[in-house]
C-alpha cells in the first residue's frame, strides 16, 4: 500500500488522519507538525502521498506545498483545509495539489480521494 506523510499543526488530526489511512493498509513513514517539518520529512521519506494541512505555524501549507513541488514535480499532495478557504484551496491546486479535503471531514470521502489522486 501507499507510504503517507500526514501534515497538521494539531496532533489530534494527525492521529485521526493515520489512524484511518493504517486502518485501511496505508503506511505512515511520517507526520509534521508545520510546513518547513514537513518539506524536510519529504526529503527524507519521499512518500507516495501527503495529507497537507494549509494554517500551520511557521511554514504554511501551502508554502510546503510549493516548496515539495520544487523538490519533487511529481509529489502526490492532498490538501486537507477548514471550511472557508477555498481560495487557498484554489492557489493550492494551481500550485500542484491533486486534490483537497474539507474538514470536518468523514473517512469514507478521505479514502475515496486517496484513491482517487493514487490511481
Amino acid at each position: 500500500m501507499a507510504r503517507v506523510l500526514v501534515v497538521d499543526d494539531a496532533a489530534f488530526m494527525r492521529m485521526a488522519i493515520k489512524n484511518m489511512l493504517e486502518n485501511h493498509g496505508y503506511e505512515i513513514v511520517g507526520e509534521a507538525e508545520n510546513g518547513a517539518v514537513a518539506v524536510q520529512k519529504y526529503q527524507e521519506c519521499r512518500p507516495d502521498l501527503v495529507t497537507m494541512d494549509i494554517t500551520m505555524p511557521e511554514m504554511n501549507g501551502l508554502e510546503a506545498l510549493k516548496a515539495i513541488m520544487k523538490i519533487d514535480p511529481n509529489a502526490v499532495v492532498v490538501m486537507v483545509s477548514a471550511m472557508g478557504q477555498e481560495a487557498m484551496v484554489k492557489e493550492a491546486i494551481m500550485s500542484g495539489a491533486k486534490s483537497f479535503i474539507i474538514k470536518p471531514f468523514k473517512a469514507d470521502h478521505v479514502l475515496e480521494t486517496i484513491r482517487k489522486v493514487l490511481s
